[in-house]
């Protein structure tokens, strides 16, 4: 559903804020390591979520990337996947057709709908935090 950098993009965004809960920065190959996506792609990725004010890059010797703790309940995945996929996940069509819409649907066109709009809902009302905390508490994981 979500393009592998999308997926890659929300699992960073919850490993940095679940270091950032504990005072910590975390660079690239920790982030590619932990998140099980290559380098070079992992390293596009953050740059995208720098750019779009989702964690904070910082340079010298304690840099790395961060999210102020203050703001880790504020973001939600939608943002995430608005920067990086933006809102075709809400948009294209359930078989993958080029054109699919009220006046010529596809055969999933309607129930796709409804999943499209859960969907939808999920993501505004889910916040990086909460996923953090699972992650700290050890009741979700990144990789397994």
């Amino acid at each position: 559903m979500f393009s592998k950098a999308c997926e890659y993009g929300i699992r960073a965004s919850i490993f940095i804020a679940k270091n950032s809960f504990e005072g910590k920065r975390v660079n690239p190959r920790e982030i590619s390591e932990e998140i099980n996506s290559p380098y070079a792609f992992t390293a596009k990725i953050l740059q995208t979520l720098v750019k779009h004010n989702i964690i904070k890059s910082v340079r010298g010797a304690h840099g790395g990337f961060e999210i102020i703790k203050e703001d880790i309940p504020n973001i939600k995945l939608s943002q995430i996947v608005e920067a990086i996929d933006g809102d075709i996940i809400y948009e294209g069509c359930g078989l993958g057709l080029d054109k699919c819409e009220e006046q010529q649907p596809c055969s999933v066109h309607d129930k796709f709908k409804i999943i499209r709009k859960s969907l939808k809902k999920m993501l505004k009302n889910t916040s990086i935090e909460e996923l953090a905390i699972d992650l700290q508490r050890g009741t979700s994981f990144l990789k397994i």
